[in-house]
């Protein structure tokens, strides 16, 4: 491949890259506005701005240990290549489209990952692999939403008893006002880590390919920019078939609920973040939305929709890391 030729390739998977970031906002929207949606606290057209824009200025505020997970601490280094990035992002991109289209809210986020390492084991083997960045990932599939659901159910079991003696229109109108900083600090939380996902695998493109050399510590400027713009943009567009999953379907959800659910949530994910573990946004608030809903009563949670998304979430990783594999090969036949 001539050096023109090369340039071309990465360009596009650049772009391909920033579709999934795009694709990933779309899809992961529900997590940040379904609550606040469906207790009426905004309008959807206002929600999907107002996350949006937490989404972006998360920038200022997350370090990028999530992006160095993804970017430098899941493959060996030398063994990412154009081929293995395409096979990881096509795998990544359609489990997401599939997803959407049926309305579950699986992770964006574990679909980046199996498209990873079935790309990496369609190249060069499960060795090729770093064990302790995969095992990582894998183990916070399980702790993530139940750190979720725990945080939840603790805060409404706290503000239940705080606000026991208060007339529940009192409290149903300040929980409307406090629900504005749950959703905010959600939409931050899922900005910090979900856009440093695709920051993670351009850096791991540019080193693979010679733009960046492997010793540097942080991407380029514009890489950073681009990928939480991208993100935001998706948001403000909104999957609506999810949000109506996530808001109505689990449970029904209050204004003091919603506000339980996004905090526990956000306080998942800003830890998360500071551990550079790239997290599933959805797993972390549908755990939370579970807690909530299991405070009041077991039959208020909707189990048998819980139980179709857990399934999601267990298909994710081998299902894109299936079709990762395919593209990976299908790749080497296009360039």
């Amino acid at each position: 491949m001539d050096t023109q030729t090369a340039l071309w390739v990465v360009m596009l998977l650049v772009a391909l890259a920033l579709a999934f970031d795009f694709m990933n906002g779309f899809h992961d929207a529900a997590n940040s506005i379904a609550t606040v949606v469906s207790t009426g606290v905004l309008k959807p057209t206002q929600a999907v701005v107002f996350a949006a824009f937490f989404n972006f200025i998360a920038i200022f505020i997350f370090h990028l240990s999530v992006a160095a997970t993804v970017g430098k601490g899941i493959v060996q280094p030398g063994v990412v290549d154009t081929h293995v990035v395409f096979g990881a992002l096509v795998g990544a991109i359609t489990w997401n489209v599939i997803t959407w289209y049926y309305g579950i809210p699986s992770s964006s986020s574990h679909a980046l990952i199996g498209g990873i390492v079935g790309a990496v084991i369609a190249k060069a083997g499960a060795g090729a692999l770093l064990s302790a960045g995969v095992m990582k990932t894998v183990i916070f599939i399980f702790v993530s939403p139940m750190l979720g659901f725990l945080l939840g159910s603790l805060m409404m079991v706290l503000v239940a008893n705080i606000f026991k003696r208060t007339r529940p229109s009192r409290v149903d109108k300040w929980f409307r006002r406090l629900q504005l900083v749950s959703a905010g600090a959600y939409s931050l939380g899922h900005g910090g880590n979900d856009a440093q996902k695709t920051i993670g695998i351009i850096w791991m493109l540019l080193v693979a390919t010679g733009y960046m050399s492997s010793t540097e510590t942080s991407p380029p400027t514009w890489t950073i920019v681009s990928c939480y713009m991208a993100i935001g943009l998706g948001t403000m567009f909104g999957g609506w078939r999810i949000v109506k999953t996530m808001g109505q379907k689990i449970t029904k959800l209050k204004p003091v609920g919603g506000f339980c659910a996004e905090t526990g949530g956000a306080m998942t994910l800003f830890l998360a973040t500071a551990m550079g573990i790239p997290v599933s946004t959805t797993h972390t608030i549908t755990g939370a939305i579970v807690g909530v809903g299991s405070t009041q009563r077991a039959s208020a949670v909707r189990w048998g929709v819980a139980g179709n998304i857990v399934w999601a979430w267990i298909l994710t990783i081998p299902a894109s890391g299936f079709v990762a594999a395919i593209s990976y090969w299908l790749s080497l036949q296009l360039f």
